[in-house]
């Protein structure tokens, strides 16, 4: 039997292995994933709190190696590409959550994570519904799994089907859950993939807030016609929708990245140098973040899950991720 100790170093050492930027992102989400069902995990709490910090910190420091015209140009072609595909997904996922019989929380908190930004989205709107620790459990459990398996297997399926690196970095960003496994699966794709994932994921990201702001009104004009208890209507008034600000240092970190060294001659090969050591920290906080998302996934999460929600999960995947490889590949979506 290992020791909490014992514990602590495994753990202590998988990160510093993640920061040395020598292990790949779908290594250091499998190395998390035998640590989880391995291991007994010494920090669950401080774990899944480093995670969300690292994730953010990560795609600023990413932003350093983009060049600002090319994020807004990709991130422009997503907007409509992502308000389209994220209509279609909520409308799907609800349906087949009715059709499943998921409880009706879990059901919209799957479909808006596979329709937005994964576990941030959840993360957002489960205030705004009132979710229950349950229904947050089993929801963020679906899509934990299904980030797991795309970062594996987006890669092996891009090649297969010969993908482009532009064409890659655009699947990636309107298929996958979570930023975490869109910036690793692209990352690991090439580095044109990441330069196309990024813009197009952090536009899609954004619709958190208009979506939430929508249930919020939705919820408070139903409970506040005089129906109900009245606790829902104020439950909803109060809830609060955060904008994800990273984004907005990551747009930062763009243009200090492609303005300032012609700005500065002189010291251009600096900056350029500097940036680029910027950029390598975000991977390498990139690996520490899915170590540490993979660490969270163990077989008490996976039970709660269940049978209906998880297949509720995977068949709006498949269909979403499925009709947007069409879409590339006929050329009907061009970054």
């Amino acid at each position: 039997m290992r020791t909490p100790f014992t514990a602590q170093n495994i753990f202590f050492v998988c990160i510093l292995l993640g920061a040395t930027g020598l292990v790949s992102p779908p290594f250091a989400l499998a190395g998390g994933l035998a640590f989880a069902f391995l291991v007994n995990h010494p920090y669950p709490t401080e774990s899944r709190h480093l995670s969300h910090f690292l994730l953010q910190a990560s795609v600023i420091l990413l932003g350093f190696s983009m060049n600002l015209g090319q994020v807004l140009a990709a991130g422009r072609s997503g907007l409509v590409y992502s308000a389209i595909g994220i209509s279609l997904t909520l409308w799907l996922g609800l349906l087949l959550g009715k059709l499943l019989k998921v409880e009706r929380v879990s059901s919209t908190l799957i479909a808006a994570g596979t329709a937005i930004c994964g576990g941030s989205a959840i993360a957002a709107l489960g205030p705004v519904l009132e979710a229950g620790e349950e229904a947050l459990a089993v929801s963020l459990g679906a899509v934990f799994v299904l980030n797991s398996v795309a970062l594996f297997l987006f890669p092996v399926l891009g090649h297969y089907f010969g993908l482009s690196q532009t064409q890659f970095g655009t699947w990636a960003a309107l298929a996958i859950h979570d930023t975490s496994s869109v910036v690793g699966a692209s990352e690991h794709y090439g580095a044109g993939a990441l330069a196309i994932a990024v813009p197009i994921k952090l536009v899609r990201a954004l619709w958190i807030v208009p979506v939430s702001l929508l249930y919020a009104t939705l919820i408070t004009s139903r409970t506040g016609s005089g129906n109900g208890t009245g606790t829902g209507s104020e439950s909803g008034t109060r809830a609060k929708v955060h904008l994800p600000w990273f984004l907005v240092w990551f747009l930062l970190a763009a243009t200090v990245a492609t303005f300032l060294p012609n700005m500065l001659p002189s010291l251009q090969a600096t900056l350029h140098s500097d940036f680029g050591t910027l950029a390598k920290l975000g991977k390498s906080g990139l690996a520490v973040t899915l170590f540490l998302i993979g660490s969270s996934l163990n077989r008490k999460a996976l039970t709660r899950v269940g049978f209906q929600p998880l297949l509720q999960a995977v068949l709006l995947w498949i269909v979403s991720a499925s009709a947007s490889l069409l879409a590339i590949q006929k050329g009907w979506i061009t970054p």
